[in-house]
């Protein structure tokens, strides 16, 4: 199976959400075997777990994270070349004024390196990277 997407943390928090987003879920059911995200993406995800109290929603956030999520996607690494496209995009988006997270960045260089279109809720923050492809599954 060749990957297609690349699932930001927006994405693979949505069907979790308080509300799930069912566009999201739908869309996470037909093309999931297609999808990865990327090792930053993961940090966020453990890093926000990890900061919540013991507890049900912590209990519940775990057992998504690795019972589903990390047995479902391949996790996607921020390696040499990753690091050089975002260096370089990076500088250029500074030049113009549009500097991004750094793990927006990392995210970024990651989905172009691979060649995959990048899932996303917050398009905004993503749009100004060249060379993107950018989808929102919530709309």
């Amino acid at each position: 199976m060749t990957l297609k997407f690349l699932l930001d943390t927006t994405i693979i928090s949505a069907p979790i959400a308080k509300v799930p987003n069912r566009r999201v879920v739908k869309k996470l059911e037909q093309q999931g075997h297609y999808c990865a995200i990327a090792a930053p993406v993961w940090h966020e995800l453990v890093y926000g777990c990890s900061r919540l109290p013991a507890g049900k929603r912590r209990n519940a956030l775990e057992e998504y994270l690795y019972g589903v999520v990390a047995r479902s996607f391949p996790i996607l690494p921020y390696d040499d070349v990753a690091a050089e496209t975002h260096g370089r995009e990076r500088a250029r988006l500074e030049e113009i004024g549009k500097t991004p997270p750094f793990v927006d960045g990392q995210i970024a260089a990651i989905a172009h390196c691979q060649g995959l279109t990048l899932v996303t809720a917050n398009m905004d923050d993503f749009r100004y990277f060249e060379e993107l492809e950018l989808a929102d599954w919530t709309r």
